[in-house]
């Protein structure tokens, strides 16, 4: 285990309008992360997992499955992970 980036970051579950889609899609543990972007600094990708310092995420992993630009904020990148079993 090495920790290859740690950053601030803003935390969005599955908002309740998307509850019922996230069930049958069966994504209702998906988090979407928005950090700023690191540039080449740290790229993610779907070998790496994410762990969250904060107690209602606390020995919880979530593995990365996909990261994008943020497209309204450009500075931004938002990590797409689901819940690791």
């Amino acid at each position: 285990k090495k920790v290859l980036f740690s950053t601030w970051a803003k935390i969005d579950k599955v908002w309740l309008r998307d509850l019922e889609q996230a069930k049958a899609n069966g994504t209702l543990s998906d988090i979407t992360i928005t950090i700023r972007d690191p540039q080449a600094e740290y790229i993610p990708t779907n070998k790496h997992y994410v762990e969250i310092d904060a107690p209602e995420y606390k020995g919880k992993h979530y593995n990365i499955k996909d990261a994008q630009p943020d497209l309204q904020e450009k500075s931004f990148i938002n990590v797409i992970a689901s819940l690791s079993s």
